[in-house]
């Protein structure tokens, strides 16, 4: 699964993704729920190919933690035509499946 680096990324990635649902995971190394619940988003991103699913690990690119105004991890954001449409905090497993299912 693609890691978002930096903003320039970030931006990219909006920019050419707006036609699809794109699912941010804000990630953290030495967080344990993010640890849980990283392969299940993998898992589910692997189940529906018509999303883009990144992880951004805010320690490697605290700009963009910093202009998505983490404050916890594990953050799920989800965009649809480069503008938030959802938000999940935590690792609730059926929750993120349920967004995914209802935005994509």
């Amino acid at each position: 699964m693609k890691f978002i680096a930096n903003m320039d990324e970030y931006n990219a990635l909006m920019e050419t993704s707006k036609s699809k649902l794109v699912v941010v995971d804000f990630t953290a190394s030495w967080c344990g729920p993010c640890k849980f619940i990283g392969p299940i988003f993998e898992k589910l991103a692997s189940e529906n190919p018509e999303i883009e699913a990144v992880k951004v690990d805010v320690d490697d690119a605290d700009d963009v933690a910093a202009h998505c105004q983490i404050q916890a991890m594990p953050t799920f954001h989800f965009y649809k035509g480069g503008a938030k449409v959802a938000e999940m905090l935590g690792a609730d497993q059926a929750k993120l499946a349920a967004l995914i299912a209802q935005h994509k």
